[in-house]
């Protein structure tokens, strides 16, 4: 079975890129610090330190294998290009139709999404159906509360 295609921008390339270069050399030798620290405290079996330090270690190596496995498979996406339908990476700002308010978002790969400063993911609900429309479209969105229905006001 082929690997999942990871869809980045330049931005989200760059900070996986530098997560995963402080991973490989800060944590790596921290931990294995924390680790020798712990052996010269003498019978492991019973020392949580060194179990702690093992766990830490462990995760670290796992993040740094997955982090790899989705540099191997980015598409890098240009999110410069002017277009005049969603797409990813595209900056969108949406009114809200039943309330009014209008929101900006950007829309990006699963990887990179963060509802907490506006990316969103193309895999999402509202991602998904937004992909594709111009502006001046009015998109309805099924999410498990029922309906939601945007204006696509403006795309950069």
């Amino acid at each position: 079975m082929p690997e999942k295609e990871v869809i980045l921008t330049l931005d989200g390339l760059k900070k996986l890129e530098e997560e995963l270069e402080i991973l490989k050399t800060q944590k790596r030798r921290e931990v294995a610090g924390r680790i020798k620290q712990a052996i010269e405290f003498g019978d492991i079996s019973e020392n949580s330190e060194y179990e702690d330090a093992k766990n830490e270690q462990a995760f670290i190596e796992g993040r740094i294998m997955t982090l790899e496995k989705m540099l191997r498979n980015a598409r890098i996406i240009d999110n410069n290009e002017e277009k005049d339908y969603v797409s990813i990476g595209s900056t969108i700002v949406l009114k809200d139709m039943e309330y009014g308010d209008k929101e900006e978002y950007t829309i990006v790969g699963s990887a990179e999404a963060d509802p907490a400063v506006n990316k969103i993911s193309n895999e999402s609900p509202v991602g998904k159906a937004l992909l594709g429309h111009q502006k001046g479209t009015i998109v309805e969105v099924n999410v498990p509360a029922g309906i939601l229905r945007y204006e696509i006001i403006d795309i950069r």
